[in-house]
């Protein structure tokens, strides 16, 4: 829970961002039998040559008939950049609430807020029939629904846009790129760092925090 005391709200991609280098659907495909399927549909999806949609629906074929309760197991394997825990910490401590907005499939954003403790999490959800995934999608999210949902959550949070950051690597952070105050191009496409207030590269999360902090001075 968050007092009244917070000042703004930070929202973290994932896959780019806080997974390096990769998705947590291609990790997650190695295990599902599809990696070499899906990597090229993502890359598709970086190029504008496919949307979202078309990327998720391929994905979720990959899911049928595997247990909702197997994932987690897989996720504590998922390769995560240094200094999250030490990064959630300092935004809370610094009156910045700590959000994940992202494309991820919820069973990640719902481990990563676990394990790190985010506030929130967003991201497209696969349907279950009896604690087994179908292979559909139940809920499709894309960049736009993720900006909206960062700025529904800022609402929920009495937060202005003008008192949020935003740290993301690719074209999916794009629209909220645009629509909060600070924005960081983390380890980043070109097409993120030419949308960013300010762009770090590195191997810690960490390394955003003095952007961060100027999102706290603005703030008081």
């Amino acid at each position: 829970m968050f007092s009244s005391d917070h000042v703004g709200a930070v929202f973290f991609d994932v896959d780019g961002t806080l997974v390096p280098g990769t998705s947590s659907s291609a990790f997650l495909s190695g295990f599902l039998g599809h990696r070499d399927e899906l990597t090229k549909a993502e890359d598709a999806y970086a190029s504008g040559d496919l949307n979202n949609r078309q990327v998720s629906e391929l994905d979720a074929k990959g899911w049928v008939g595997v247990p909702e309760e197997r994932v987690s197991g897989w996720l504590d394997g998922l390769p995560l950049v240094s200094g999250i825990t030490e990064t959630v910490g300092w935004c809370r401590r610094n009156g910045l609430v700590p959000v994940l907005a992202t494309l991820a499939w919820s069973p990640v954003g719902s481990y990563l807020t676990d394990r790190f403790g985010f506030h929130a999490f967003s991201g497209p959800r696969l349907e279950t029939v009896d604690n087994r995934f179908t292979g559909r999608v139940a809920r499709h999210f894309d960049e736009y629904d993720k900006r909206d949902f960062a700025l529904a959550q800022a609402r929920e949070l009495g937060l202005a846009p003008r008192s949020c950051g935003a740290v993301g690597d690719s074209r999916s952070d794009l629209p909220l790129f645009a629509s909060v105050a600070l924005s960081v191009a983390f380890n980043a496409s070109a097409g993120a760092r030419a949308a960013a207030t300010l762009t770090v590269d590195g191997g810690d999360l960490r390394g955003v925090l003095p952007a961060l902090s100027r999102l706290v001075t603005a703030t008081r």
